[in-house]
């Protein structure tokens, strides 16, 4: 009889990151991955490189310097905060420390595709709360909750569907989740909200001793390739995530490439201001054409076909242009494709391409 694993890991279906290669294709635009358009900041690749002269050393196991100037630029305690393989390797430490067999773990419909896999690969059971227009609801995940529940998984703004829900409903969440429940924002999009009374979740991980906040360098800092998140938490999470994270699971270049993001200090603003313009840009010329394009208020514009047949036959004709977007059926969104905001031309090329579409 051959060696067998845990029989919730058999449920867990591989996750399949966005595409970036069409056979025949020479030139390639690449907008199924929301990654930045610009790229890393100038200083980061300088980072980088001056890193790799050191690629022989072991990184800092504390992230110290990392961990500081994350506080230093965001305003908070470098004690309450752990760095990670990007964002998801966080998010997976959270749910195998604080899920496992016997739990529930609570999450909207549309939600991160990621929270669903490592909850299976931890052995919880995944309860998926139905959204109302595409929007997390509130009321539902709360009614959700049972006696098992462990965890409450909300990405705000929400990937794929780029819905934000107000601060004051995610109060509200808060307020109305047992002590014992942890409470994890992952806002991996933070920096492209606008909203004037939007928190990424800091208030409430200072507010009490069950919520978490995620973030990540890998959109508006177009750090992807370097794998590279981070976490706010109250102190006793930030001991158990110490515990159980790799000694030494971000690297040295990862490290420098962080600090020297977050020193050029219009990288954000000019980042966010191209993509303000760029998703309005998109979202008035896409519905022009006759789509329904979804609010967003992140780096991409969730673009609604009407059938799963003209979605695939739109991500055809992108593709024959060298487009590369991100279908959605893996979200139970299949009559959608992803949009990513890329460059001014690169947007132009996707609003070109969908203008002269077969049946169109």
């Amino acid at each position: 009889m051959p060696v067998m694993p845990r029989p919730s890991i058999l449920s867990v279906e591989p996750y399949v990151g966005g595409e970036s290669k069409v056979p025949g294709v020479n030139r390639i635009v690449k907008l199924s991955s929301n990654e930045g358009p610009f790229g890393p900041p100038p200083a980061a690749i300088e980072a980088i490189a001056k890193a790799a002269q050191e690629a022989h050393r072991y990184p800092d196991g504390s992230a110290k310097g990392l961990r500081e100037a994350i506080g230093a630029y965001h305003g908070l305690d470098p004690a309450r905060i752990v760095v990670g393989n990007g964002s998801d390797e966080l998010l997976a430490l959270i749910i195998l420390a604080y899920g496992g067999e016997g739990t529930e773990l609570v999450m909207s419909a549309h939600g991160f595709l990621m929270y669903e896999l490592t909850g299976r690969w931890a052995g919880c059971q995944i309860i998926k709360v139905p959204e109302k227009n595409l929007t997390t609801d509130v009321d539902g995940l709360i009614a959700a909750c049972g006696p098992r529940t462990r965890l409450v998984m909300l990405a705000n703004p929400n990937n794929p569907t780029g819905s934000l829900l107000p601060q004051s409903e995610v109060n509200r969440l808060r307020a109305s989740l047992r002590e014992d429940i942890l409470l994890v924002l992952d806002s991996a999009y933070a920096e492209y909200v606008e909203a004037p009374d939007y928190d990424p979740g800091q208030a409430l991980v200072d507010a009490g001793g069950n919520t978490v906040m995620t973030r990540t360098f890998s959109k508006v800092w177009g750090l992807g390739g370097m794998r590279l998140g981070w976490c706010y938490a109250p102190a006793a999470i930030i001991d158990v995530l110490n515990r159980v994270r790799g000694p030494f699971n971000v690297s040295a270049p990862a490290m420098a490439a962080g600090i020297a993001a977050l020193a050029e200090r219009d990288w954000v603003a000019k980042s966010v201001a191209h993509n303000t313009e760029w998703r309005a840009r998109m979202t008035q010329g896409l519905t022009k054409l006759g789509l329904t394009v979804h609010p967003s208020h992140g780096n991409f514009l969730l673009t609604d076909f009407g059938s799963a047949e003209a979605a695939k036959a739109a991500d055809a004709h992108l593709r024959s242009r060298g487009l590369i977007v991100r279908g959605v059926g893996s979200y139970a969104l299949p009559t959608c494709l992803r949009i990513t905001i890329g460059t001014a031309e690169e947007c132009q090329m996707v609003l070109d391409a969908m203008a002269d579409r077969p049946n169109g």
